[in-house]
């Protein structure tokens, strides 16, 4: 079961139930969110950057105060475990921290020397912004966009994916709890078919979208058309390389990590591991130790490390690039096969010797499935991983100094060495190719959505 254009429907992943139908807004609600976004815009850009930070710090002190129930949130609507949906809710609270604390050093004047008395650029809001977002990771999606979004002076409206309505109503109601002006941040519970309308808007002044390539091409080309600038973070089939020279037991901890959190419904999962083939052997151990040992179950238990698959429709799309990539020639030395019993549950699988050609590496995987192939050489890592229409993120385990070398050679928006690849506020975030353009977070993500605005003042110096 799917949202209708007239119903946003939450089904609980763990058994299959719907748990909640919730109406979609009509044309006039829709017009009336935006319109409020729109007039609480002049008086949010003339509000001093301390007022603003005072209601972020409010909504995450809120947040973190409301822990328990806004990740119970996600754990129903979209089968994050209870551990992990903690987690994101303390993460998005950090996110709307970190911009109260440094968007005024973030957005500070430069002064840039001309043939003028003074000529300096500084960086000004909008307008109403709208962010468009997906299932995977309600909270912290939603603040990577609007805590930046909202401390540069704009204002915004969350468009949230129709299969969370409880955690994008959630999400709307933690401003009106802490006071902040009407209209600020809000929830748009618009069914998909309106998402263009919303965009073309003349009220909305610009776009962030988080989704697939697909997608975000389409919303791309809307606001395009509109003269909108847009920000697009997609989908990843991200390469993880492990060279002879590596730490095994170390990366196989982190690999294992990037590859499962969410259980492995993330866009910079490590979704391709190339295993130089000196300890291609050994590696694959150690990686079969790690994913054998992890708990599939019930996200509501303390215990489970890995919940279910979002909805019936992924996990049947999953097993398909699995089937098919088996059948193609690779080996399934765990899991592999869709389990009796409710729910949407997918084990734990372990595909290894997979070509280039095979499903799971043509393809993103949005599941608990690790895909490891042999390379050659360093050389040979990189040719690989850059084979890809993506380039959101990758990670390479290796001498550090040879790490960030191969860094400069690997098309992606980031690479880590020795570690796990994660999204930071301090840090931009972003990717190149069809894993879309433009960045979200650190000084680099809150200077999007602002007009970059140049000041020349005379008399012209002689």
């Amino acid at each position: 079961m799917t949202a209708t254009q007239d119903v946003l429907t939450a089904i609980d992943p763990t058994t299959g139930e719907v748990v909640s139908e919730v109406p979609a807004a009509d044309t006039a609600t829709r017009d009336a969110i935006i319109g409020r976004a729109a007039a609480a815009f002049d008086g949010w850009r003339r509000t001093s950057v301390d007022d603003r930070a005072e209601v972020l710090r409010s909504v995450a002190a809120t947040m973190r105060d409301d822990v328990e129930r806004l990740a119970m949130l996600m754990t129903v609507e979209m089968g994050k475990p209870i551990t992990e949906a903690r987690g994101e809710v303390a993460k998005a609270a950090w996110a709307a921290e970190h911009y109260a604390e440094h968007a005024a050093a973030y957005l500070a004047p430069e002064v840039i020397v001309s043939d003028a008395t003074s000529s300096y650029v500084q960086y000004l809001p909008l307008g109403a912004t709208l962010g468009i977002l997906p299932w995977n990771a309600p909270f912290w999606l939603a603040f990577r966009y609007c805590a930046p979004a909202l401390m540069a002076g704009n204002t915004c409206v969350i468009k949230h994916d129709p299969h969370v309505p409880g955690c994008a109503e959630a999400i709307g109601e933690l401003f009106t709890q802490v006071g902040a002006p009407e209209g600020v941040c809000q929830n748009l519970p618009i069914a998909t078919p309106d998402v263009e309308a919303a965009i073309r808007d003349p009220r909305i002044q610009a776009v962030s979208f988080t989704g697939s390539d697909r997608a975000g091409a389409a919303v791309a080309s809307i606001a395009a058309s509109e003269i909108k600038p847009a920000v697009l973070e997609l989908g990843g089939s991200d390469p993880a390389i492990v060279l002879a020279d590596a730490a095994l037991d170390e990366a196989a901890d982190a690999i294992a990590l990037m590859r499962i959190i969410n259980a492995g419904q993330s866009c910079i999962a490590a979704k391709r591991i190339l295993v130089e083939e000196a300890v291609y052997e050994p590696m694959v151990e150690l990686l079969h130790e790690r994913f054998a040992a992890l708990t599939v179950g019930d996200p509501r238990k303390e215990e489970t490390q890995v919940g279910p698959i979002a909805r019936a429709d992924l996990r049947d799309n999953l097993h398909r690039q699995v089937r098919s990539t088996v059948d193609a020639g690779a080996t399934c030395r765990l899991g592999g096969e869709l389990p009796a019993g409710d729910g949407f549950f997918y084990p734990v699988t372990l595909l290894t010797d997979v070509t280039p050609d095979m499903a799971v590496s043509c393809e993103e995987t949005f599941g608990p499935v690790a895909v490891v192939s042999p390379v050659s050489s360093a050389d040979e890592a990189v040719r690989v991983a850059n084979d890809t229409v993506y380039g959101l993120a990758a990670s390479v385990f290796t001498d550090p100094d040879r790490g960030e070398a191969m860094a400069r050679e690997i098309q992606a928006g980031q690479v880590a060495v020795n570690g796990v690849v994660k999204t930071d506020p301090r840090l931009p975030s972003g990717g190149v190719k069809r894993s879309g353009y433009g960045r979200e977070l650190g000084p680099h993500g809150i200077r999007e959505f602002v007009n970059v605005q140049q000041v020349w003042v005379g008399p012209k110096a002689e």
